[in-house]
């Protein structure tokens, strides 16, 4: 690989389970991968930790200030991605944020726009599409006609305040059905909560370019197993269970960010990178549209 010339500060903001993955990716990149370009310089969060193995903490002001940072990590909760990315891009920083990027369609094209007008990588994690196992899901799908399909995800009981409504706390689902499907117009969402049990269920109904019916059930309560079920119908037959898939040798987070360490590399293509915001931005189109579905029926049917 040469000489590691250009070197990338780096800084994780929030230390909860992905702010914490992220430093121990940082602190150990995989030998020879573009990783290696990346430097930590320290993380910031609310709570006072002092150093975390040998990360130190600093202010906000300072890793905004630093001329040696030079990329922001977000891993705060999702209420904030959108202020914080906001503030790194201010600063002429790039951005790597955990999904959602942000809870509303309008701030996320706006933070898109700013990064681009500030020619500044703004990247989007999504785990989700790098597991083994969806990566053996779609090349299951591929090149197959879909009759009609089901996305069931059940989940413990998640703070709505902190991660926003269902739509886009769990648009990890949604990014699968449009990476696998292609382009969804939604024809229907409901919701139904019970506040007393603490339950929720999220019903989506979708219709793909080619008029064929997808559902996607996000369903959170009370000790709920975290699972996915899928169904699956094509014309040569029904996909009911996740193809068998191998253990990856490789941690997703550090997939993740090895593709933003080429981003900021300029080894990703344009095509690439174009094909990738549509994605990320018509997710949260549809996440914004679902929520006023299930939330304001009356605007959307009379």
């Amino acid at each position: 690989m040469g000489c590691i010339c250009k070197m990338f500060g780096t800084v994780v903001v929030g230390v909860g389970i992905a702010g914490l993955a992220r430093i121990q990716d940082l602190m150990n990149p995989m030998p020879s991968s573009p990783s290696e370009h990346l430097k930590l310089f320290g993380f910031v969060s609310r709570r006072s930790f002092g150093n975390i193995n040998d990360a130190k903490q600093i202010s906000l002001e300072d890793a905004l200030r630093s001329k040696d940072i030079h990329a922001a990590f977000i891993s705060t909760e999702n209420r904030s991605h959108e202020e914080t990315i906001r503030m790194f891009l201010e600063a002429g920083k790039h951005v790597l944020v955990e999904y959602p990027m942000a809870l509303s369609a309008k701030a996320a094209h706006e933070l898109w726009e700013m990064a681009e007008h500030k020619d500044k990588i703004l990247h989007v994690e999504h785990i989700e599409l790098l597991t083994e196992e969806y990566k053996q899901l779609k090349k299951e799908v591929a090149g197959k006609d879909l009759v009609k399909g089901t996305l069931h995800f059940t989940g413990s009981v998640l703070d709505e305040n902190k991660s926003g409504f269902p739509a886009f706390s769990g648009i990890a689902r949604l990014t699968w059905l449009i990476d696998l499907f292609g382009d969804l117009t939604v024809t229907s969402a409901t919701r139904e909560k019970q506040k007393d049990k603490n339950y929720s269920r999220m019903t989506v109904h979708f219709n793909t370019a080619n008029k064929k019916p997808l559902t996607w059930i996000e369903e959170r309560g009370p000790g709920m197993r975290r699972e996915k079920k899928i169904n699956f119908c094509f014309t040569s037959g029904c996909l009911e269970n996740f193809p068998e898939a191998p253990r990856s040798s490789v941690g997703l987070f550090m997939q993740d960010q090895n593709l933003f360490a080429k981003k900021l590399l300029g080894q990703v293509s344009k095509e690439e990178l174009a094909a990738e915001k549509w994605r990320i931005l018509r997710c949260l189109d549809l996440a914004e549209l679902i929520q006023q579905y299930c939330e304001e029926p009356e605007k959307i049917y009379s």
